[in-house]
């Protein structure tokens, strides 16, 4: 498989290979993981999924952009099972945004998880073996090897992993979380934290996913044995009940005569942004370890930094501006009073680790926030279940010039 790079270009040129695969192989292939080292390139029916999510999840290609190449090519309705997949990581960061309560009860309960092992023999040992590729079950240990190895995950072989690693193995759902969360190039607060929740039966009361060894065996193409699964999986239960608040869209920021704009990790495409003018000044932050407690792998660190390297090249060449770095250690506000600049405008901060590390500091500098129009139509519809939000975008992308 190869590597992503953690460039725009390096995203264009993925997605340029791959739109013509997002309508009838994506739709009728997408859930066959025919592992890392198939050859697409021999069997191009093998390329039935895009592996564009590293650059979606750092906005070097925003969500409007990969909606709009595919419509172009197949048609909305052809390319419905690529828009669907589109709208559900949108569903996910609206559903997180507006139960922000949600996330740091996870994080809560993640850190309560790791002390309480430590004092669990038996846990600790099945933790262990699972890490080191020990479980004797052949799917999850080469799922498990592969996502170390490579720092990706077929999003079915996320589901049946989440699965096996709550039900089979009985270990806590927020330290698999957090596991993805270290090794993921691609790992995003709100769809891991929420995926993970709904393969525990506790996003969609109730129900849990099941991962069988049929299901299994059908759409690994027969790689995997898939014995020693788990036959009950019965939900897991919480009683507390998130409270739903709405989501504030900013207005956009007024004119200004001097800003600086922030360059983060989770908006890495700068010149796509509505602003009020040209930038005097971007300013870079990396935040990538503050995902878990055990920092993050070095391929997830690299190419979050290396995401935002490339946006301050590409911003600073269109804006016609210089760019800085924020490292650890420095002030925001001393960074911007070096530069001669008060004024301070910010792509949004959603709910999430990196929002975590650094919100409060950004706030105490007295920002003007962005939110992309995508977000800001997708968002809101995140009230409760899914199906609602995929009935109501095509209305609330419209205006964007999006026709679904």
């Amino acid at each position: 498989m190869k590597i992503h790079q953690p460039t725009r270009a390096a995203g264009l040129e993925r997605l340029a290979d791959f739109t013509a695969q997002a309508g009838f192989n994506y739709a009728h292939k997408r859930n066959f993981d025919y592992g890392p080292e198939a050859d697409v390139e021999a069997d191009p029916w093998r390329d039935n999924v895009s592996r564009l999510s590293p650059y979606i999840r750092h906005k070097l290609l925003t969500e409007q952009e990969l909606i709009e190449a595919v419509i172009k090519v197949h048609g909305s309705q052809k390319a419905d099972k690529f828009i669907t997949e589109i709208l559900w990581r949108g569903y996910f960061r609206g559903w997180l945004e507006q139960r922000p309560e949600v996330w740091a009860d996870y994080v809560t309960g993640r850190d309560d998880a790791l002390r309480a092992m430590q004092k669990l023999g038996s846990q600790r040992k099945t933790y262990e073996q699972a890490l080191e590729s020990r479980t004797g079950i052949d799917c999850f240990d080469f799922w498990m090897k592969e996502l170390i190895d490579t720092g990706y995950l077929h999003n079915h072989a996320r589901m049946w992993f989440a699965s096996i690693w709550i039900f089979t193995l009985k270990l806590p759902w927020q330290i698999g979380a957090d596991l993805f969360l270290q090794h993921l190039r691609d790992g995003d607060a709100a769809s891991n934290v929420l995926s993970w929740r709904w393969v525990a039966g506790l996003h969609t009361k109730g129900k849990s996913y099941q991962a069988t060894k049929e299901n299994i065996v059908q759409f690994t193409d027969g790689r995997f044995t898939a014995i020693g699964l788990a036959q009950e999986f019965v939900p897991l239960v919480e009683s507390k009940s998130y409270k739903f608040r709405p989501l504030k869209v900013p207005p956009a920021p007024p004119a200004a005569a001097a800003f600086a704009l922030l360059v983060h990790e989770e908006d890495c495409h700068p010149e796509s942004l509505t602003l009020p003018g040209k930038p005097a000044l971007l300013i870079g932050v990396s935040g990538p370890d503050g995902k878990s407690p055990k920092g993050v792998a070095d391929p997830v660190r690299e190419f979050a930094q290396g995401a935002v390297t490339d946006a301050l090249t590409r911003g600073s060449d269109h804006f016609g501006c210089e760019s800085v770095m924020w490292n650890k250690g420095q002030k925001l506000a001393d960074v911007m009073k070096t530069a001669g600049i008060e004024r301070l405008i910010v792509p949004w901060l959603p709910t999430g680790p990196l929002k975590d590390a650094i919100g409060r500091e950004v706030n105490g500098c007295n920002p003007r926030w962005v939110m992309r129009n995508y977000d800001a139509a997708i968002w809101p519809l995140a009230k409760a279940g899914f199906f609602p939000v995929k009935k109501k975008a095509p209305d609330a992308l419209a205006p964007l010039g999006i026709l679904l």
